[in-house]
């Protein structure tokens, strides 16, 4: 990867040439998580025969530290490896989703689209485009990392910038920005449940509802998106070069007539199929509804969103080679599918290594203690708003590099901050957003992120010999540009007073 020369440097483009070289320099990812696998079970060894122990603070029970070296350990280990992999929540969904996606790039569909973007998009507004629609990727759960990385990556290939100033610029949307959008997704309930069944440990009444945080993280729609644009342009293109690689970007030439006639077919297949989902979510009792969670968000199409993402691809994919004279037979429509999936064999090899750390990690309980020590050490400090909810976010960034599932997170954070917070006078949606911010931010740098994996693969596309040190040294510019500014932006609201969200201030009583 090509790097500006030593004497344009600035200090902070060194340091992350360093990190760089030095992430380089480890191991192949599946031998580092092989590794890190090992080493979890000697420290959870370690630390059993130290006693570390914590209670925890919803269920009143001790937790222990397990450990993996004992009999019953090392049998679980051995039973596990296969439901490991198996069971690895991106997985299935990324295989399935990209399945889909590969008949659409096999027939010239994405080719024709990004062609067409270019042409509809001012260049100098082309960072700010791709990084807003990653902040609103999130309403659509993980389809910012199946389909907007790569597809941002080839746009601007073909206006001949870096490929992967593209994929960044995506990803500081799609994971710098995980809580920032303009519309509710499915986190936005899960969290909102966690949060109201703290605060009914102090409150029983007490009610949380999705759009606790929607003033504030609909505003950080657009801090977001400045930050992501400005470290794209200013730091992470400038740092890349101009990219001498291998990969032929798309020309950027008119549209045959065969290629605008395959749009047109894909814009239908889409219609058709964009109206039979309406025909199942708009009616009461619609087949896409469920009813024991009614609305949207809890609806057969939101949670089965991976086999939505699959019709998105295949139907305007097919659609678009049958009009545009690509695909002649079914063979065709295969052949796309298979093509694909053989670049996700890395993928694949990184992701079984990477599951049995995850699940090892998880087995020693080690996440739970480290977030319940964490949240006992804030809650010892009397501090005010500010540095309570900054305390709370440095927190939350902390523990996100190794225990990255947010539910997860904040099922344990949230039965002690939210009550916590109640009692010195401050609404759990305060505390929520506090813990938004800091789950957002490390998400785009954290090796042990599930997409992770995923995202090195993207990255290997453009640069094959990219490593770990190449993508964290990449997007580690967006993760100390969020952490600053979007502190600052909480500071602000919080000393200008403002709610959070509907019906949802700062403070349970007056200031």
């Amino acid at each position: 990867m090509k790097t500006l020369s030593a004497s344009a440097e600035t200090r902070f483009q060194r340091a992350l040439n360093r990190v760089e070289r030095v992430g380089n320099a480890l191991p192949h990812p599946a031998t580092l998580f092989l590794g890190l696998s090992v080493l979890v079970v000697v420290v959870s060894w370690a630390l059993y025969q130290a006693g570390l122990q914590v209670v925890h603070p919803v269920t009143g029970k001790t937790v222990v530290t397990a450990n993996l070296l004992s009999v019953e350990g090392l049998q679980r280990i051995i039973l596990g490896v296969l439901p490991n992999f198996i069971g690895f929540a991106p997985l299935g969904s990324v295989l399935v989703s990209v399945l889909g996606l590969s008949v659409a790039e096999h027939s010239g569909l994405l080719s024709a689209m990004v062609r067409v973007v270019v042409n509809a998009t001012p260049a100098r507004i082309l960072t700010w485009v791709v990084v807003f629609t990653g902040t609103m990727s999130h309403s659509a759960g993980d389809v910012g990392y199946v389909l907007l990385l790569p597809l941002s990556a080839a746009l601007f290939h073909s206006v001949g910038r870096h490929p992967l100033t593209g994929l960044a610029a995506a990803l500081a949307g799609v994971s710098g920005g995980f809580a920032a959008n303009l519309l509710l997704s499915p986190t936005d309930v899960i969290l909102s449940g966690l949060t109201q069944e703290s605060a009914r440990l102090i409150d029983a009444a007490y009610v949380v509802t999705p759009m606790a945080n929607y003033y504030f993280l609909a505003a950080s729609v657009f801090l977001v998106t400045a930050t992501g644009t400005f470290v794209t342009e200013r730091f992470v293109e400038p740092r890349l070069g101009r990219y001498t690689g291998e990969v032929v970007p798309e020309p950027i030439v008119p549209l045959t007539a065969a290629e605008r006639r395959g749009l047109r077919w894909a814009a239908l297949g889409l219609a058709v199929l964009a109206a039979g989902i309406l025909a199942g979510l708009l009616p009461e009792g619609g087949f896409l509804q469920n009813p024991k969670k009614p609305g949207f968000v809890g609806s057969y199409f939101v949670e089965g969103l991976v086999f939505f993402i699959f019709l998105f691809g295949l139907v305007p994919g097919v659609a678009y080679g049958i009009g545009a004279g690509t695909i002649r037979s079914d063979s065709d429509v295969y052949k796309g599918m298979q093509k694909n999936l053989e670049l996700m064999a890395s993928y694949i090899v990184v992701v079984f290594f990477i599951s049995q750390f995850i699940n090892l990690f998880g087995q020693t309980r080690l996440g739970v203690i480290l977030a319940i020590k964490g949240a006992a050490f804030l809650q010892e400090v009397e501090l005010g708003a500010i540095p309570l909810m900054l305390g709370l976010v440095v927190l939350t960034m902390t523990v996100d590099i190794v225990f990255g599932s947010a539910s997860a997170k904040w099922a344990i954070l949230a039965a002690v901050f939210v009550p916590m917070f109640m009692l010195l006078g401050y609404t759990p949606e305060l505390t929520q957003v506090a813990y938004r911010v800091g789950d957002s931010i490390t998400n785009i740098m954290s090796p042990l992120s599930s997409n992770f994996p995923l995202i090195l693969l993207f990255v290997q596309r453009y640069a094959p010999k990219a490593g770990m040190g190449t993508t964290v040294a990449l997007f580690m510019p967006y993760s100390l540009c969020n952490f600053i500014c979007w502190s600052l932006f909480l500071v602000v609201w919080l000393l200008l007073g403002w709610p959070v969200g509907p019906g949802a201030g700062i403070y349970l009583t007056g200031p």
